[in-house]
């Protein structure tokens, strides 16, 4: 007699590999949701057998329950999960000091940073940070004026160091005297 190899399986209809010690009456694969089902269906054929339909129901059951549960006293009860003092000392409580908390000074919020600005520099900023949040985009913005500032020492209370990209220097007399006619 030849052994299957494979069987399909009666809740994916799959085919699968046979258990060479199972083969015989092997009905379902492995898959957790087949295992359910498998399990379902033995709990019914189990309860459509002659002697198990009142197995769970009448008088009987109750007494055959409170019996074992009279032979099994701490079975049901909550498991403890060790002593409650695991420490070697035992820890005292400590107050903790009243601290005075100052809140936090308010920020401008990203409109009032780039009031009546163009959206262009809002998507700017996003895209060199690469966040999209107002929050975020606050903050960053916050970060990149008050750099520009140190940079440019344009904060209140510094000293003006004066701009002369504008402005035309006088050739000394020395130079100007030496100069040939034009």
């Amino acid at each position: 007699m030849r052994i299957p190899t494979t069987f399909k399986c009666l809740n994916c209809n799959e085919k699968h590999s046979a258990d060479p010690r199972n083969w015989w009456h092997q009905r379902y694969c492995s898959k957790p949701e087949c295992r359910l089902v498998s399990k379902a269906d033995s709990q019914r054929r189990w309860t459509l057998k002659p002697g198990n339909e009142t197995y769970f129901s009448g008088a009987g059951n109750t007494e055959r329950v409170r019996v074992w549960r009279l032979a099994n006293p701490g079975y049901r009860r909550k498991k403890r999960s060790g002593p409650e003092n695991v420490l070697q000392d035992v820890l005292k409580p400590q107050v903790a000091a009243t601290e005075i908390v100052t809140p936090p000074k308010c920020q401008p919020v990203l409109q009032d940073i780039c009031f009546l600005q163009p959206a262009m520099f809002v998507g700017l900023i996003s895209i060199m940070t690469g966040q999209g949040q107002q929050d975020d985009i606050a903050t960053s913005a916050r970060l990149f004026m008050t750099r520009g500032e140190d940079i440019l020492r344009m904060t209140p209370g510094s000293p003006a160091i004066p701009n002369h990209e504008n402005e035309n220097t006088p050739v000394p007399r020395t130079l100007a005297a030496r100069a040939p006619p034009v």
